[in-house]
């Protein structure tokens, strides 16, 4: 086994039994002109983590392990998108619209592509998903036990939306997570820190947290 120095106290783990879930690492919620920006938002606070995410990424595949990508997005027809999640709110685009980079969060839209910087590499694992959690409608959980992985490391955006869901899905699964403090953001610092905040809660009642330095250190890196 080896250690993460993580709060609230020292995560023991498998790398043999690890994967690196990277969370919606999209073009429309982290470059200007896309959706995130739509609904107002600074989308500079998820660019800027956008080095330390390639660290962790470059860590994971230096040391051999699984790298599991996530995209939020839809079908061109829409079937998997409820109304409830349409027309919640007052953005200027809707998910669906034409923007200025193709249709917001449509699967095979050049938005709904992670951002260049953190491409997948030729054979690592892309989930589309239709939700806030990366478990709802897709085939991770199938992926993760063939796999037989037992612990996560999470990093991406935002952190108290998609990033929080997945690992609340993954906790109550059985999984043991540790989500990667300077490699998750929100578009607002309070409610990223009320997020890490309530992970490691009750002795960890959600899971770990710890800067990517540490996770890297544990690896070997």
């Amino acid at each position: 086994m080896t250690v993460i120095d993580a709060a609230p106290f020292p995560l023991a783990f498998d790398p043999a039994t690890t994967a690196l879930i990277v969370i919606d690492m999209q073009r429309d919620f982290i470059e200007p002109g896309g959706f995130g920006e739509s609904l107002g938002n600074d989308v500079s606070r998820l660019a800027a983590i956008v080095p330390t995410v390639a660290r962790l990424i470059d860590g994971f595949r230096a040391a051999g392990l699984t790298v599991i990508h996530t995209k939020e997005c839809h079908r061109p027809d829409l079937s998997d998108l409820p109304a409830s999640k349409r027309d919640r709110g007052n953005p200027s685009l809707r998910i669906g619209d034409p923007g200025p980079m193709g249709r917001v969060l449509i699967a095979g839209e050049p938005g709904a592509d992670i951002v260049p910087a953190l491409a997948p590499l030729p054979g690592e694992i892309v989930i589309e998903k239709p939700g806030k959690g990366s478990f709802y409608n897709t085939p991770l959980g199938a992926i993760l036990a063939e796999k037989g992985t037992k612990t996560l490391v999470i990093g991406g955006v935002t952190t108290e939306v998609c990033v929080q869901t997945t690992m609340r899905e993954a906790n109550d699964r059985g999984f043991e997570c540790l989500l990667v403090e300077d490699a998750t953001e929100s578009y607002f610092e309070a409610f990223r820190e009320a997020t890490l905040a309530m992970v490691r809660a009750q002795g960890a009642i959600v899971g770990w947290t710890a800067p990517t330095d540490r996770v890297l250190a544990a690896l070997g890196g």
